[in-house]
């Protein structure tokens, strides 16, 4: 009998047509879960997650492709689960803590910045009026601004600021602002390195139909060698967040000089695999069954 994997994800699509193919091909049957759809359970004995399918066992490993939004408490409750599975010895990959690392841009960034990892300068506050403060000492410098939600992806939600009245006018998410000083490039491009196992293995370049470069609005991919430039700083990046593997965006502003802005702990791949030779779903299979100690059994 095959070892059962659970793939968190509520849309498996592409990433988890290829998952579920690879695990079999290493003898492993991957089964697609909804962290929504699990409970914690306390009884005294027993094993205190479950999922539907797994019935009263574990997965053998749990490779995290999403996490569903929701209220605060059903977020603590998801990664609640997660917690628990490692604390019962079940690989969990990304680790829970690099996933809440990572998705946080606040603390992400500061971390970075502590590392040594260039990161452009970032501003987290609640209060409106530090936010205008702030706005306007960037605009008086010559700087502009990019407003982001603190918690979120394939770059929804982010505006680019150069005046004050944006900021005023602005609705930050969940009533708090992330600014952070914007970093240009001409024309619009920058990177997505790709790291396995700590080290980068891939990246693409890509460029803007606007300012904004993600694929998801519009942006182009297309095939680059890693230097070590980019390679050092992916895998600061990664580490520096505790992840096993990550997507990080890197941007080289007028100057050539790099920058850091995000460390995704939750990466998609199509595009990547679309410009590049390797199989990306099999390395992180790989590393995945390396960890979980699957391939000693």
């Amino acid at each position: 009998m095959r070892r059962r994997i659970a793939v968190v994800t509520d849309e498996p699509g592409w990433h988890g047509k290829r998952l579920k193919a690879v695990f079999a091909a290493r003898g492993l049957e991957a089964v697609f879960v909804s962290l929504a759809a699990g409970r914690l359970e306390v009884r005294g004995d027993g094993a205190p997650v479950r999922f539907p399918g797994f019935d009263d066992a574990l997965p053998a490993g749990v490779f995290v492709r999403g996490i569903s939004g929701g209220s605060l408490e059903q977020l603590i409750l998801r990664l609640d689960l997660l917690h628990l599975l490692e604390t019962c010895g079940v690989k969990v990959y990304n680790p829970t803590r690099g996933i809440e690392l990572s998705v946080d841009k606040g603390i992400a960034s500061a971390l970075l910045a502590r590392a040594g990892v260039p990161t452009p300068p970032t501003w987290v506050t609640a209060d409106s009026h530090e936010a205008l403060a702030i706005a306007a000492a960037e605009f008086s410098a010559g700087h502009r601004l990019v407003s982001k939600p603190l918690f979120g992806s394939q770059g929804e939600g982010v505006v680019l600021h150069d005046r004050a009245d944006s900021i005023a006018e602005l609705t930050p998410a969940g009533k708090v602002y992330y600014l952070q000083r914007f970093v240009g490039s001409h024309p619009p491009r920058d990177y997505r390195v790709f790291v396995v196992a700590g080290k980068a293995v891939a990246a693409m370049c890509r460029h803007g139909a606007g300012w904004r470069t993600n694929v998801a609005q519009g942006g182009r991919c297309e095939r680059v060698k890693l230097d070590n430039t980019l390679s050092a700083m992916a895998e600061k990046s990664a580490r520096t967040l505790l992840l096993d593997y990550a997507g990080v965006d890197i941007i080289c502003d007028g100057h050539s000089r790099a920058w850091v802005l995000e460390v995704n702990g939750i990466p998609a791949w199509k595009g990547l695999q679309g410009v590049c030779d390797l199989d990306v779903t099999s390395l992180l299979v790989e590393d995945f069954i390396r960890l979980s100690g699957l391939d000693e059994t």
